[in-house]
């Protein structure tokens, strides 16, 4: 194993930023996997998961090479946010970045250069940050990899539909080099991560069965379900988010109450989440009571009326 320190750009208070970048060599020849965590830094366990990787990859007896990149975004992960604290960007809407433009730019830009377009495959984990938590695989251009990974919900963007994101995202750079992306969305919340970090563990070894880095098939997958459209619901008011919907991955009625804003001052409710979709199923939640403001992710559901179902 080799960690390579790349420098980006020196700040205000002269310290240098700079990634980390992980190259570990497996035994034969083999296509190269890239791993990459903490785009936003309100998703600590996917760089757990990927530190945790990183301690069985000498174990695995493994073909070709990883390229590990754990934390991709250091400013957002310093400062325990989606968006990188000195210019507010998204660094997952800038990709492949601009070497003049904002400092998430500069970022956007090394991270292409250095490691996105220098893998064969790429896994790119994500969470649902500090309060909320997620679990879903999509599918974009590498559907055997995506349903290898081993999730059970899986979604598959339908463009011109209205939430689609396909731009200046670091997997649509990889799309577009023709290189197999898989984007995984799982844990994050104020949970015990102990069980998505394990999945995601053993989803990044299915990929590598998957791609013939490691030798025979990936483990046997759930039964799956794929979703073509994903609702985002938000609230509108802040305060104490009291959750009502079934657990993650389970359907819900349409009109059903999801969860609600009580006033911390007042004690009254103050907005009640409902959810929208005739048929739906439950992927991202709030697990506890946590505070809200509004906008903030509150829930998405998946529609069951055009999904593939598979029969179990």
């Amino acid at each position: 194993m080799s960690a390579t320190r790349i420098p980006v750009t020196t700040l205000a208070s002269g310290a240098e930023l700079a990634i980390y970048l992980h190259e570990y060599a497996g035994q034969g020849d083999g296509p190269t996997l890239g791993l990459c965590a903490a785009i936003h830094g309100d998703e600590a366990v996917s760089v757990e998961i990927l530190w945790r990787f990183s301690q069985r990859l000498a174990s695995l007896g493994f073909r070709g090479r990883v390229l590990m990149l754990p934390v991709a975004n250091p400013l957002a992960l310093e400062g325990h946010t989606r968006h990188s604290p000195l210019d507010m960007q998204n660094m997952n809407r800038v990709f492949p970045g601009d070497p003049t433009g904002w400092v998430t730019e500069r970022l956007a830009d090394v991270v292409t250069r250095n490691f996105l377009e220098h893998v064969d495959a790429l896994v790119d984990l994500h969470a649902g940050g500090y309060y909320p938590t997620v679990d879903y695989v999509y599918i974009t251009n590498a559907e055997e990899l995506s349903r290898a990974f081993g999730s059970p919900l899986l979604y598959r963007p339908q463009p011109g539909r209205a939430g689609t994101v396909f731009g200046g995202t670091s997997s649509g750079v990889t799309r577009e080099r023709g290189t197999p992306s898989v984007t995984v969305e799982l844990g994050g919340g104020d949970v015990d991560q102990a069980a998505y970090v394990e999945r995601g563990l053993r989803g990044i070894e299915n990929v590598m069965h998957a791609l013939g880095m490691l030798a025979g098939p990936p483990a046997d997958r759930p039964r799956q379900t794929v979703v073509h459209e994903i609702v985002t619901l938000r609230p509108s008011h802040g305060g104490l988010l009291v959750p009502a919907a079934p657990p993650l991955g389970q359907p819900v009625a349409g009109g059903a109450e999801l969860g609600r804003v009580v006033s911390p001052y007042t004690l009254e409710t103050v907005e009640v989440i409902r959810n929208p979709v005739a048929r739906g199923i439950m992927i991202l939640s709030h697990l506890t009571v946590d505070v809200v403001q509004p906008g903030d992710y509150g829930y998405m559901i998946g529609s069951l009326d055009d999904a593939e179902v598979e029969a179990g």
